[in-house]
């Protein structure tokens, strides 16, 4: 097989599981709040957490190895516009993804206690609204990366 149609095939694949599984988890943690069920929200942020490391991590190490790799086989300029927009906004992304992890754990930590203690439910539910606002901008992001990716409507090179 053609080496450029592995490393595109392993980036669109990469790219599709990283916001394929944001959109999954953000959904899932979204309803858990939203059914004000103690257990199914304790599950789901633990299990959102795991996702996160077992999805979303291995995408975007293989979305920032084999992106590089294509430009390079496809003689794009590391200068160009383009390359420009599409680092800044990966990078924008990572800078919400980081803390939308470190909230994760917060509220996976809230989860256990929010039976009890209605402090920790407020708490919780201030967080995921912050968790909720990073994920929408890096979401919003990834759409704007997809549109730079298939239009490539400035310079590339």
């Amino acid at each position: 097989m053609n080496s450029y149609l592995t490393l595109k095939l392993l980036h669109i694949l990469s790219a599709v599981v990283v916001a394929g599984t944001g959109t999954g988890l953000a959904f899932f943690m979204f309803m858990a709040n939203r059914s004000d069920s103690h257990e199914a929200i304790k599950v789901t942020a633990k299990n959102v957490i795991l996702g996160d490391w077992i999805f979303t991590l291995p995408g975007v190490i293989t979305l920032i190895i084999t992106g590089p790799l294509l430009m390079l086989k496809l003689g794009y300029s590391f200068h160009s516009p383009w390359f420009y927009w599409v680092s800044g906004l990966f990078i924008f992304i990572g800078a919400c993804w980081i803390p939308v992890l470190r909230i994760q754990y917060k509220l996976y930590g809230l989860s256990k206690s929010i039976e009890h203690d209605s402090d920790a439910l407020l708490q919780f539910k201030k967080l995921m609204k912050y968790w909720t606002l990073l994920g929408a901008a890096a979401f919003s992001a990834i759409l704007v990366i997809f549109w730079l990716m298939i239009f490539k409507p400035i310079s590339v090179v």
